[in-house]
């Protein structure tokens, strides 16, 4: 007997026609009220290199969410940053103002780097911050946080550590700097920056002095082109002579995963680096805080053969947008 013949499984079809049918309406109307949105948060891995990191059982990840910022409505927090200063830890990152869609940097500190208490906003301005590079030179807290929205690299000083920052001068201008990232080597001050819209350049420039002029090296921009190595993913790093670079690995999905490259020449003429072996060094996990993604790391050594380093993670969160319900039962009610 054929399956059109057969009045029990027309039945049936009709029904599966009409289920499928209504099934596709509510998919539909769930998508108007309903939106994903990805959501950045920040946790704590330990290693025993620069090069290799996990999230160890004794931290509970992540350890600061956009719910733990009180002084503003957050989308997100992203981007840290922390140093260490008299047995205390302070972390420094980008919370994404919810009401403003705009950066501004917050800070957080710990007496173990394990748990976290949200202080305060310390810096904000009118355009956008993020990626907030917090270092010490000769007693003084500095800090470079990315504005590309300013066009320029852009240079503070804490004249009250932690909370009160004031900006020093602009040190390079007039280009679409994305996530500035400055370290000293050989009595030099160093800065690699991305630059381009597509973000997969790099750029390398050098000073003699941290507020002096800022040259271009000859080999800049030292990576054309590449999306998975050109941009900045933390704070470069130095140790048993060796230069560290993090970077964000963009090709497929925006923030995936972080590889290391070790600059292996670095002089005002010649700029020479390889990729290590080990690499990703951090990436998405495929489930929870860092689900789709993780593009941010600040590495430093405890101990012998002990790090830890601040990171970031993405999942996405289902949104509803409550203006627009709100109205639609409005108007229900109204009928």
């Amino acid at each position: 007997m054929s399956k059109n013949s057969n009045p029990i499984l027309q039945v049936f079809d009709k029904v599966s026609q009409v289920n499928s049918r209504y099934l596709s309406r509510i998919k539909n109307i769930a998508k108007i009220f309903v939106t994903r949105r990805s959501e950045w948060s920040i946790g704590i891995y330990l290693g025993e290199s620069p090069f290799s990191f996990v999230s160890a059982n004794t931290i509970i990840n992540p350890v600061l969410t956009a719910k733990d910022i009180t002084d503003v409505p957050a989308h997100f927090v992203a981007d840290p940053f922390m140093v260490r200063e008299d047995g205390i830890w302070y972390m420094f990152f980008e919370v994404l103002n919810s009401l403003q869609n705009k950066g501004v940097i917050g800070l957080a500190n710990s007496n173990d780097a394990y748990k976290w208490n949200y202080q305060q906003i310390v810096l904000d301005e009118p355009f956008h911050l993020s990626y907030p590079y917090v270092f010490k030179f000769q007693n003084d807290y500095y800090m470079i946080p990315e504005t590309s929205q300013a066009s320029s690299i852009r240079l503070y000083k804490a004249t009250n550590f932690p909370t009160k920052w004031s900006f020093i001068q602009t040190l390079l201008s007039e280009k679409d700097f994305v996530d500035p990232s400055i370290f000293q080597y050989n009595n030099l001050w160093w800065l690699l920056t991305a630059t381009s819209q597509a973000r997969n350049t790099l750029r390398l420039y050098y000073s003699q002095n941290l507020m002096d002029t800022w040259i271009e090296h000859p080999q800049s921009p030292v990576i054309k082109g590449s999306k998975n190595i050109a941009r900045p993913a933390g704070r470069v790093i130095v140790f048993d002579g060796k230069i560290i670079r993090y970077t964000q690995d963009c090709e497929r999905v925006y923030g995936h995963q972080v590889r290391a490259f070790q600059i292996t020449e670095l002089t005002t003429t010649n700029y020479q680096e390889k990729e290590i072996k080990n690499n990703p060094v951090i990436k998405a996990s495929g489930l929870g805080w860092n689900q789709i993604g993780m593009h941010h790391i600040d590495a430093h050594q405890i101990d012998k053969d002990k790090w830890i380093a601040c990171v970031d993670g993405k999942r996405y969160q289902l949104v509803f947008n409550q203006t627009l319900i709100t109205k639609s039962l409005a108007n229900i009610n109204s009928i």
